[in-house]
């Protein structure tokens, strides 16, 4: 059986974290079906980072390095990627469910007739009995994503068609290298064998980068607000608690949606994913949408009026109130604790 591909995204000459997630998540997989894990590097001046890449398991990095794949272009991307899928035909090929991995897989799916799970938050190996054949499957990849707006989990299989494809959500796999970095090797590819002019059809003027100003992916603490906090001016007590604790504030998209803070704080199927030591929940109610981007914090407190809301199933600690009596008491105990 042939291996499994992570494409490998940069961003301002560094690996991107969703990608050494999926090379983390790629090796178990690949322990599974006795196969090795590889990885696709294009740009320009980006071979160096390829022992990065050994460090999260990659045995081959199949690497284009040109001045002229500098800045991400679909055409000479695709056309890159489809030489080397053709020629390794991996079993799995893993794009991050990032901007450029939401138009590159597809993109690379639809010329191999492949099929393509987009915005994956889970990946395993399993067998599948198909019903209308009665063919037994073995070790086929289980895409697993919430579908129907959030309201079920969906496992989905590809039992005929090779490499089976999916990008993967930022943050919902955890990155670990491995204790001893592979003794990996590069695959060079000769770009010029591939790309032609028409590859280059659109051309990059200028580019200009803003950073973030609002980033709560890696925070340690967050306190998270939810529709049930009620109005903007309520939000106030999210951020003083945020503050208190030097946490960084989080919202569901119905808070988002109603005007309470900027949707670059949205957690959730539609936001971003977190892993936080702790996560205070404040009026959240716990739908399955906004839980997926956050049910792996190590702690989660969840303060809420109504006892039967769906935060409370997975909650470590909950405490059933008034968040408008519940929260400055809380600031209160901590300021005087911390003296």
């Amino acid at each position: 059986m042939n291996n499994i591909i992570v494409y490998a995204e940069t961003d301002s000459g560094k690996i991107c974290d969703v990608s050494l997630e999926l090379l983390t998540k790629a090796r178990g997989l690949a322990e599974r079906l006795g196969v090795d894990v590889e990885a696709l590097l294009i740009g320009s001046n980006v071979e160096k980072l390829a022992p990065q890449l050994y460090e999260y398991g990659a045995k081959v990095v199949h690497l284009a390095d040109d001045p002229c794949l500098e800045y991400f272009r679909t055409l000479p991307y695709a056309a890159i990627t489809l030489r080397v899928f053709n020629t390794e035909k991996p079993q799995i090929a893993l794009f991050g469910a990032t901007t450029v991995g939401r138009d590159l897989a597809p993109r690379v799916s639809s010329a191999l007739k492949s099929g393509l799970t987009a915005d994956c938050t889970s990946l395993e190996i399993g067998d599948h009995d198909d019903a209308k054949t009665g063919k037994h499957y073995t070790d086929l990849l289980y895409q697993i994503r919430p579908a129907f707006g959030g309201n079920i989990i969906a496992t989905i299989v590809n039992p005929e068609h090779r490499p089976q494809m999916a990008t993967v959500r930022e943050g919902v796999m955890k990155k670990e290298p491995l204790a001893e970095p592979v003794k990996g090797k590069i695959n060079r590819i000769d770009v010029s064998t591939i790309l032609v002019d028409s590859d280059f059809a659109v051309e990059i003027i200028k580019r200009e980068i803003e950073e973030r100003k609002i980033d709560i992916k890696g925070a340690q603490i967050i306190v998270d607000g939810g529709y049930g906090v009620g109005s903007k001016e309520n939000f106030s007590l999210i951020f003083d608690l945020a503050k208190t604790l030097g946490a960084q504030v989080g919202a569901s998209r119905a808070a988002v949606d109603a005007g309470f803070v900027e949707n670059a704080r949205q957690i959730g199927q539609t936001g971003v994913t977190v892993r936080p030591k702790l996560i205070i929940c404040v009026g959240v109610s716990g739908a399955i949408q906004h839980t997926a981007g956050m049910d792996q914090s190590k702690i989660i407190i969840a303060i809420n009026n109504d006892p039967q809301a769906p935060i409370h199933k997975i909650a470590d600690y909950s405490i059933i109130g008034d968040l408008n009596e519940v929260v400055p008491k809380m600031i209160a105990s901590y300021k005087k604790q911390s003296k």
